[in-house]
This record gives C-alpha cells, sequence and structure tokens, in this order.
C-alpha cells in the first residue's frame, strides 16, 4: 500500500522545558501528521545519550532517553511544581537543545519527582519491572555505579567492577540501591509516557517508526553486562571495532569505535540477546529502520587502537539466519533495512531475500555520472524514499552548495529551471511522492524548506549536532494543507 510519512526525531518537538518530549505538543504534532493524510513518523533513536548526545552512542540499547519524559505530566500529578521546573536553565534558545542545560535541570527535577513517589504500592510500577527485569538491573546497576565513579566509562573502573559477575559489583548493587531504584523509576515513567503517545498516535492512523542502531555504544550496560556477546579479550578491551573503509567521501575511512559482536557467541545462545532487543523495538515501534544493514552480511574489522580505518579488513556476518530467528519468534516484526553506502552483490541479494524494503535518497540520486541506482526511475516499489536523511544537509542546504553539472542535472529532472531554491525543494519532494517507492518519507525540515542552519547531523564532528528543535507554529495549516494535496495526488493519502 502506498504511504507517506515525516521524519522528525521527538527532541525536535517544540516544548516547554529545553527539549522535545512526550508532551502536549508531541500530541499537536501527531494531529498535524494525521490532518496532512501521513501515515508514519518515523522518528531516531530514543536511548539515553551520553557524549557527544548521539542517540547512536546510546548508554543502553533497551532504555529510553529520560529527557523525554514530560515534566507537565509530573507537574500535574503532583510530584513537581511549575515553579520548579521554571526555575531552572533550559538554555538561551528555543531553536536548538543545550544538552548540557538539560543535563543539569532534568536529573535534579527527576530526582525530586522520584523522592515524591510512592513505589511501594505502585502496581504497575512492580509489574515493569518484573517485564523488563532482564536489562533494567543491569542498566540502573551501570548508571548508578557510572555516577559513583564520576562519569567515567566502565573501562576506566577498578578491574573489581569491570566484571558484572564480581563480588564487588554485588556489593555496589545494595550499596546504591536507592539510585538503582532512581533509575528504573526514570524507565517506568519514559515508557508510560511513550506508550501512551505511541497509542495516540496508532488511533489517528499515524504509525511510528524507529530507528535501531546495529551496534551499541562502546560505554553502555550492553557492553558492560555481556561481554562474552562482543570481541573483548580478558581485559575487557575491544579486540577490533567498527567502522567504514575509506571511500571518495573520506580517504581515510570511518572510525566509529563501536565494540564488535561475537557473532559465534550469539548463535551459540540462539540470538537471545538480539530477540530480547527486538522485542523491546517492536514494543515501542510499530516498524522498525535497522541502521547499516550491510553489516549483518559482511562487518567492517578495524583492529584496536588504530587512529584511523585504513588497516581494517571484512569478516563475515550471520546473514539472514539471524532474521530467519527474529521472524519465527517476533510475529510483528516489521523492518526497513538500511542498504545506503558501498554495496556488494551479496548485500543486495541478503535485502532481496529478506523481503524488507530499502532505502533510496534523492540527495545522492544527482551525480555526474547521471546514472546513479537512486534515481526515481530506476526504483522498484519495495523501497522507501527519502529527499534526505538525518545525517544528510537539508535538501535546501544541499541544493546550495551542488556544482553546475549537479545543479542543472537537478532542475532538469524535476523541471524546477529558473525558479526558487523553495520551488526546486518542493520538486524534489514531488518527485519523491511520485515515485514507486512503497513508502515516501521526508524530513520535516525540507517541508518548511529550511536551509543547513536546520541540520540535524554532520557524521565525524561533534559540537553542533542533534540540537535543532520546530519553532512552535512554525507548521502552519496552509503548509499541511499542501502536504495533504501533493500526498493525495501520488495516492498516498
Amino acid at each position: 500500500m502506498r504511504a507517506s510519512g515525516v521524519l522528525m526525531p521527538v527532541s525536535s518537538i517544540p516544548s516547554e522545558f529545553g527539549i522535545g518530549c512526550f508532551s502536549r505538543e508531541a500530541y499537536d504534532f501527531v494531529d498535524q501528521l494525521a490532518a496532512a493524510g501521513q501515515r508514519y513518523w518515523q522518528i531516531l533513536p530514543m536511548g539515553p545519550t551520553g557524549y557527544g548526545d548521539s542517540p547512536y552512542q546510546s548508554c543502553s540499547t533497551f532504555a529510553g532517553n529520560p529527557y523525554f519524559i514530560d515534566l507537565k505530566t509530573l507537574i500535574e500529578d503532583g510530584l513537581l511544581t511549575q515553579e520548579e521546573c521554571e526555575s531552572c536553565d533550559w538554555g538561551g534558545s528555543p531553536c536548538y537543545v543545550d544538552y548540557e542545560k538539560v543535563y543539569q535541570s532534568r536529573f535534579l527535577l527527576l530526582r525530586k519527582a522520584y523522592d515524591r513517589t510512592d513505589l511501594r504500592g505502585n502496581r504497575e510500577y512492580k509489574e515493569f519491572v518484573r517485564q523488563q527485569g532482564h536489562w533494567l538491573w543491569d542498566y540502573a546497576l551501570f548508571m548508578a555505579i557510572k555516577d559513583a565513579r564520576g562519569g567515567k566509562s566502565w573501562t576506566e573502573w577498578p578491574k573489581e567492577l569491570q566484571n558484572h559477575q564480581s563480588h564487588s559489583v554485588e556489593q555496589a548493587r545494595t550499596e546504591l540501591k536507592d539510585e538503582i531504584n532512581f533509575y528504573c523509576f526514570q524507565q517506568y515513567l519514559f515508557s508510560v509516557q511513550w506508550m501512551k503517545l505511541k497509542a495516540y498516535a496508532n488511533e489517528k492512523g499515524v504509525y511510528v517508526i524507529g530507528d535501531v542502531p546495529i551496534y551499541v555504544a562502546p560505554d553502555s550496560s550492553d557492553a558492560w553486562a555481556n561481554p562474552e556477546l562482543f570481541q573483548f579479550d580478558e581485559n575487557y578491551s575491544p579486540r577490533a571495532v567498527a567502522g567504514c573503509p575509506p571511500d571518495a567521501f573520506s580517504a581515510t575511512g570511518q572510525l566509529w569505535g563501536n565494540p564488535l559482536y561475537d557473532w559465534r557467541k550469539h548463535k551459540e545462545e540462539g540470538y537471545l540477546w538480539w530477540t530480547r532487543r527486538m522485542i523491546r523495538c517492536m514494543e515501542f515501534y510499530d516498524v522498525v529502520r535497522i541502521d547499516h544493514f550491510r553489516g549483518f552480511d559482511e562487518y567492517y574489522s578495524i583492529p584496536y587502537g588504530d587512529k584511523t580505518a585504513e588497516k581494517g579488513h571484512w569478516e563475515k556476518g550471520p546473514g539472514l539466519e539471524l532474521f530467519h530467528v527474529l521472524n519465527s519468534r517476533i510475529e510483528s516484526l516489521r523492518v526497513i533495512a538500511e542498504d545506503l553506502g558501498f554495496l556488494t552483490e551479496s548485500v543486495f541479494k541478503m535485502v532481496r531475500e529478506s523481503g524488507y524494503p530499502g532505502m533510496k535518497v534523492l540527495q545522492f540520486a544527482f551525480d555526474e555520472s547521471e546514472s546513479s541506482c537512486y534515481l526515481p526511475y530506476k526504483y522498484e516499489k519495495n523501497c522507501v524514499v527519502y529527499t534526505g536523511t538525518h545525517d544528510n544537509e537539508t535538501t535546501k542546504g544541499w541544493l546550495a552548495g551542488l556544482n553546475s553539472h549537479d545543479s542543472s542535472f537537478v532542475r532538469a529532472y524535476t523541471d524546477c529551471d529558473g525558479k526558487t531554491p523553495e520551488e526546486c525543494v518542493w520538486g524534489l519532494i514531488r518527485a519523491a511522492q511520485a515515485s514507486v517507492a512503497d513508502l515516501c518519507v521526508i524530513p520535516v525540515q525540507d517541508y518548511l524548506c529550511l536551509g543547513n542552519e536546520a541540520r540535524m547531523n554532520t557524521p565525524s564532528t561533534l559540537g553542533d549536532n542533534w540540537k535543532w528543535r520546530l519553532a512552535k507554529g512554525q507548521i502552519t495549516e496552509e503548509l499541511l494543507k499542501r502536504i495533504r494535496s501533493l500526498t493525495a495526488l501520488y495516492g498516498r493519502l
């Protein structure tokens, strides 16, 4: 069935206290999606963020980001006051997230809410802890120890605390009981509020596309609590780490630094960790986009300690065996395969045989060869088309930086010769909507024709990423009508 949707992170929702969250404005955004005839809301990973603020480097692949907990709801529940929330410094701009200010303010407020909550008689909380205990207790303990060690990475903890099975860790579990319960409380609030928002979206006919990073962060409870599932040595140092080889965009490749999976061990355990991970994802989302899908066919292994990705090599991954197992255990599993970048024939074969739709990005289509596989006339129906992703420039910003050939090619293809940059952005949106792709997803920045001041992420950089926020009132009734009209015109309503 043809459909369309909008890509916008939760963090970008306009809200009162420094960062987008599960507030009234999130429900308003769902209403806007429904009014515009959009069937999908695609978001970025919702895990807790740390250094660098990247949702792709979370300290837990199972947990939710406490930043997204709506403080207004806690005020209504009598756990906080409006004055307490307003007295915090949330940063100087409503259009950008100041993560340092959010970090300094939000946990103080959540701690006050925790101290005022009686969890002993809360049956829903106890049931949540029981159901999620297989990851929740390790995550909460990990965060409590991390706080007690001044925020240091677990690889810098004393040896006896690095060992998840040690007596010292069990002792910490007792000594840090209150902090552990505080982190469990945060996850309970996150889960209750998100599931309520997701249910509201589903009732409106809007379904959520979540985003699943293939790898876990080095400094994560996943790696600390399950070292046997990763390529670590006896001192918990990675033998090799993840990344991408050198290419036309980077002469030295990309050194991500994530620990690599020990796929042999995962297979021996019947892919239990991955099963639990994807069950958790399908509780939160209706569809999941799995990042770097080619890594399941082959993954790039870089010797630990190397400063670049130049000396890495390819290793064989689990292939479709993993997904055969997941599909046999998770009836509702719906996947979008992020199959961008340089792909081999074995990757194409894996994606075809999986039946999962791959991705097409229009910003990759217009090069001097004029024969890119991302040109709309080359699509098959079973794919998802985007003008750009969170890692790209906004389409308006991208257009401004094209060389003369590529700019002329884009404008000729979209019949935008002599037209304004904004009209050319809409020409590309039209090309995506008109394509045969079953699903079309447009970043909200492109519908708003914003420049690179609204860019979400510039890969391999730190400091200015993941900050952009929608301003209140920026999405107008006129814009919603235009989106709906285009959606109807191309059979996606």
